[in-house]
């Protein structure tokens, strides 16, 4: 019920003023253009034209619910991103009670969730990345369950938003396959299911997404094979990957992953110098930067959850709770140190965020140890708690593009390299 209650509240702060910024952010240019096209056509077009997409449609027929039910404006092309992103706070307090078995934990693992700067403006933005998101953390609740059918399909979804859940795809997979094979069950026949789970129904279901670019005429390189789709899909796919592989052109805000924990290049989705602070000089950002005190602090998490899980394993006593968080920190972040020539940005981090947050929890958890906890312990995690509060609503009117003086937006400047 609390992890609830965050969630509600959360949600109050994504809507407020959900309409600022006027226009598009950023990529919503891309992505909300894409949403009123599958809305009228079902496919994507420039004018009269097929118009190549690099993105499969999942994240913008998302968008374009919001747009169907609230109107063509930027609330409308919001406010999908707005509820996904509150259900994900519930959903990372779900999976934080399945593997910490604490209502305490769990709470603390959405109130986090809910005190980041990159999730709230990814929560106020019309991109494709937190939807990814969110269907990964359903795909990874059920997974932890053992309901791997439901995995299947959530993860179909997820691919069917960005190409980037094939890695978490293959690494819950390939765990699966252990756990069985280490209790001597990997049958021919337990193969096949788990081929049938992990394989043949997140196939199904991606293919299922493309339904629109099947019914219709319209669709780019539709008629590629005349009457052979298939084919002329799988040549859609060809030049996708290939766009994909060799992006490198330069921009201004493009982040290599080593500076992604650290907050070392926030992507500056919106700014603007308005005269409506009572100053001379005034600023309006949209700052894509995670709370930097949660995120510094969770570069520590994560080590120490590699210590754990290193011990675990030296010790032959297996941590399957550090096993599992390391497992999402790696499916959503390390593919992509090997992609060091493409243009990347700190804003594709929100991926593998839930798994930051439950590595807070979970070095939370070891420091208390076993209830009742020493008061002493318990301030000591209040106070960071309290402290990754106030550094958030410190940076807030970052987060939400509130008109400040420019002098306040640059005290919040940090590091150089955020300007």
């Amino acid at each position: 019920m609390a992890a609830i209650m965050i969630a509600i509240l959360s949600f109050g702060l994504r809507i407020w003023h959900l309409g600022t910024p006027k226009g598009f952010v950023f990529d919503e240019v891309y992505y909300v253009d894409g949403a009123r096209d599958l809305l009228r056509y079902g496919v994507e077009v420039k004018g009269a034209s097929p118009e190549f997409i690099v993105h499969p449609p999942v994240g913008k027929w998302c968008i374009g619910l919001g747009i169907k039910l609230f109107g063509n404006n930027e609330f409308g092309w919001r406010i999908s991103s707005a509820i996904v992103g509150s259900l994900t706070i519930i959903l990372v307090a779900r999976i934080a009670l399945r593997i910490f078995q604490s209502r305490r934990f769990s709470t603390l693992a959405a109130l986090l969730m809910s005190l980041d700067g990159l999730h709230l403006v990814h929560s106020r933005t019309a991109l494709l990345d937190l939807f990814l998101t969110f269907f990964i953390l359903l795909a990874a609740l059920e997974w932890l369950k053992g309901n791997y059918w439901r995995t299947g399909i959530w993860f179909g979804l997820a691919l069917g938003t960005k190409w980037s859940a094939l890695y978490f795809l293959i690494a819950f997979a390939a765990i699966a396959l252990w756990r069985d094979r280490k209790r001597d069950n990997l049958t021919l026949k337990i193969f096949a299911k788990r081929f049938t789970q992990f394989g043949v129904v997140p196939f199904l279901t991606y293919v299922s997404t493309w339904t629109g670019w099947f019914l219709s005429s319209r669709g780019w390189d539709r008629q590629w094979a005349p009457g052979n789709p298939v084919k002329s899909l799988w040549h859609y796919h060809a030049e996708m990957l290939h766009f994909h592989t060799t992006l490198t052109t330069k921009h201004s805000y493009q982040a290599n992953p080593w500076s992604w924990l650290v907050m070392g290049r926030p992507t500056s989705f919106f700014y603007d110098t308005p005269k409506s602070c009572g100053n001379s000089s005034c600023a309006q950002e949209v700052l894509a930067l995670g709370t930097p005190l949660l995120w510094w602090l969770g570069i520590f998490a994560i080590a120490t959850v590699l210590g754990f899980w290193i011990s675990g394993i030296v010790s032959k006593k297996p941590d399957p709770v550090a096993r599992f968080i390391l497992l999402g920190i790696i499916s959503g972040y390390l593919p992509w140190f090997f992609f060091q020539g493409r243009t990347v940005f700190t804003f594709y981090a929100i991926v593998f965020e839930p798994f930051l947050i439950l590595a807070l929890v979970y070095c939370a958890q070891k420091y208390l140890g076993p209830r009742p906890w020493q008061l002493s312990s318990k301030r000591m995690v209040q106070l960071l708690v309290i402290a990754i509060g106030v550094n958030f609503f410190y940076f807030l009117p970052l987060f939400n593009a509130t008109v400040i003086t420019y002098g306040s937006w640059h005290a919040r400047m940090w590091l150089p390299s955020w300007i």
